[in-house]
């Protein structure tokens, strides 16, 4: 196993202290190479993902974010499963005052689809 691939199934999800926990700032991270499997038929699939945030009293480390998404890249599952799983365990995480995931994947069988999960404007 080459040491990407380990630290890429090693890695887990880290935050670190919101050193401007008082003040409100917008934090928008694109993941530009997201993929995953098809759960039907096994073909990759490729997509952009956007995260935007405002985070609480903890923020996302970014090195451990780009394992956590990487990991996806061997495992089936559909467009609208990955941005809610990738949403949900940034939120449980976070606790963000607001967070909104974007799946936007490219065209495949002549069908694009973009998933949108947020939560309530604060």
């Amino acid at each position: 196993m080459r040491y990407g691939e380990k630290a890429v199934m090693e890695g887990t999800l880290e935050v670190w202290d919101n050193p401007y926990s008082e003040r409100e700032y917008e934090i928008s991270i694109t993941f530009p190479e997201f993929t995953c499997l098809c759960p039907r038929s096994g073909y990759p699939d490729f997509a952009t993902v956007k995260i935007n945030y405002i985070p609480d009293k903890k923020i996302v480390e970014l090195k451990s974010l780009k394992l956590y998404l990487n990991s996806f890249r061997d495992v089936h599952i559909s467009h609208e499963e990955a941005t809610n799983k990738i949403y949900t365990g940034l939120r449980d995480l976070l606790d963000p005052r607001f967070i909104e995931v974007i799946g936007d994947f490219n065209p495949r069988g002549n069908v694009k689809t973009v998933i949108r999960v947020a939560s309530e404007q604060p």
